[in-house]
């Protein structure tokens, strides 16, 4: 048996309902933490609760973040089109804030961020002289991604005699800088 009522486009459909103020919502997707995850984010909590500004002035927090520049939706189906998959219109930006003022935002190259890549193009240009301008007691900032734990890494920061923070696993939401990301990433669409 076959219905007689007509069959409607989804993009049809879809283009309807947002025209009545309606749309579809998706979960916010987050980092799934262990238990042992846990236990680092409250230890390091527990470590830094009584931090005044005066303690987190030479905190120089950093990371990097992929901007979209084409701001399709592209969870939508009818708005989806053939592309080449390197021609996405992305960049990947490097930056760092802290109370005391900013480095350089750096816009990364195409290609994987190595360990030596970070040395040479971010740890050495532009962290080092921060470094200088913050003076005694400066913090570096840095998740736990592999090209900042590697050993040609850490060895540079211990000939520069720059610490870094002990940052937990999985702690993206910790750090201030993701609320820049987002303000820029909103500007940006």
């Amino acid at each position: 048996m076959t219905s007689s009522r007509p069959q409607m486009c989804m993009c049809l459909l879809r283009n309807r309902l947002h025209e009545g103020g309606m749309r579809a919502r998706h979960p916010q997707v987050g980092v799934v933490l262990t238990a042992q995850h846990r236990a680092g984010r409250l230890a390091f909590a527990r470590e830094h609760q009584d931090w005044q500004i005066r303690h987190w002035c030479p905190v120089l927090f950093t990371d990097k973040s992929r901007f979209t520049c084409d701001g399709r939706e592209r969870s939508v189906a009818c708005n989806i089109i053939q592309h080449d998959r390197f021609g996405s219109g992305s960049v990947m930006v490097w930056g760092g804030i802290s109370l005391e003022g900013r480095p350089a935002l750096y816009v990364l190259a195409r290609g994987s961020l190595t360990a030596i890549r970070y040395r040479d193009e971010i740890l050495r240009p532009l962290v080092r002289p921060y470094t200088g301008a913050v003076g005694p007691g400066f913090l570096l900032m840095q998740d736990n991604a592999r090209p900042h734990v590697a050993g040609v890494c850490q060895q540079f920061l211990q000939d520069e005699g720059i610490d870094a923070m002990d940052w937990p696993a999985c702690s993206p939401d910790l750090n201030p800088i993701e609320h820049i990301w987002d303000i820029m990433s909103h500007s940006i669409h």
